[in-house]
């Protein structure tokens, strides 16, 4: 854990030259957007969500985000809608194309 409590490293982006990059800077504003990205050890974008400053990001929706996608990395598996870790995955491949709600039962 580094200093202050928080495990990952924090940054500044005055000018917003990383937001610009991402789209979400408000030029006009001069403040970025509410946005999150989820990108891979591979530095690929898996997942991104952008709110207008009025309604926040759901942290707890973010967490089950990032361990769906580890397992996906980890096992190939792949998540039905709503998934949590410790429920039933699926196998993807060619027989399961419009055949979800037969194989996933909730």
């Amino acid at each position: 854990m580094v200093e202050g409590g928080i495990p990952f490293p924090m940054l500044s982006d005055q000018g917003g030259r990383v937001g610009t990059v991402y789209g979400v800077y408000d030029e006009a504003a001069g403040v970025n957007v509410r946005g999150r990205f989820l990108i891979d050890p591979d530095g690929v974008i898996q997942a991104f969500e952008v709110l207008t400053p009025p309604v926040g990001r759901n942290p707890e929706e973010l967490i089950r985000q990032i361990k769906a996608y580890q397992h996906v990395r980890a096992t190939g598996e792949v998540m039905p809608s709503g998934w949590q870790p410790g429920d039933p995955t699926l196998k993807p491949g060619p027989d399961l194309a419009g055949n979800v709600w037969k194989v996933w039962k909730p």
